[in-house]
């Protein structure tokens, strides 16, 4: 069965993954409406609704009704510059922004995760990711779609070196280590939007592709 969302919420719309995302909502006639709260101004669009400001502080003011939510929020500890700071971004943010989005009358969240999240890992950036996967399940959401990317292709605002040096070699590299163009994790995460079901889906890398031709 398939429900076709009419007001989305969108958290993450400035990055790489999220703007991909913005740019293919607003292309769907079927909704009516996007609410994409960020820093900085948006390109303008008769059904967007673009709030400004810092995100922690606009989630009490953001208004519904919503029906889906998206949350593409992410960084590293070196973009946050500590790994509380990094914390406080992708785990106490999207806690945040989850909590909201389902006060404001969200059934489905879908939100972009990483391929390694485990809480037991020793790795911070992993663990992180991991206490977050299961602190949305612990909302009890009617439908959770958590999706585990590998590394996402494509430039960013900000300059990643490593990332510059690893996309040609992650572009090739078959299966479940692939990394994946923003427009293909954009279709995937549209197709898993319209899909109904009830409890908590992870996505691999993998059906991220298969999901994203």
């Amino acid at each position: 069965m398939y429900l076709t969302p009419q007001h989305i919420l969108l958290a993450g719309a400035t990055g790489l993954a999220g703007g991909h995302l913005l740019d293919r909502l607003l292309t769907e006639p079927t909704i009516a409406r996007v609410l994409a709260p960020a820093r900085q101004a948006l390109a303008e669009h008769p059904r967007l609704e673009n709030p400004q400001g810092r995100l922690a502080e606009l989630l009490p003011r953001l208004t519904g009704p919503v029906d889906t939510a998206f949350c593409c929020l992410g960084s590293t500890a070196e973009q946050a510059g500590t790994q509380e700071a990094f914390r406080a971004i992708d785990h106490d943010l999207v806690i945040a922004f989850g909590q909201r989005a389902r006060e404001l009358g969200a059934r489905h969240l879908l939100v972009v995760s990483a391929q390694c999240a485990d809480p037991q890992s020793p790795r911070v950036y992993c663990r992180v990711k991991g206490e977050m996967e299961e602190g949305l399940k612990a909302q009890n959401w009617p439908q959770l779609t958590l999706v585990r990317p590998t590394q996402l292709l494509g430039p960013r605002s900000e300059l990643r070196l490593l990332d510059q040096l690893t996309d040609p070699l992650l572009r090739l590299t078959p299966g479940h280590y692939r990394a994946i163009d923003p427009c293909a994790l954009a279709r995937a995460l549209w197709r898993l939007a319209l899909e109904e079901d009830n409890g908590v889906r992870v996505v691999e890398s993998e059906e991220l592709h298969r999901l994203g031709r």
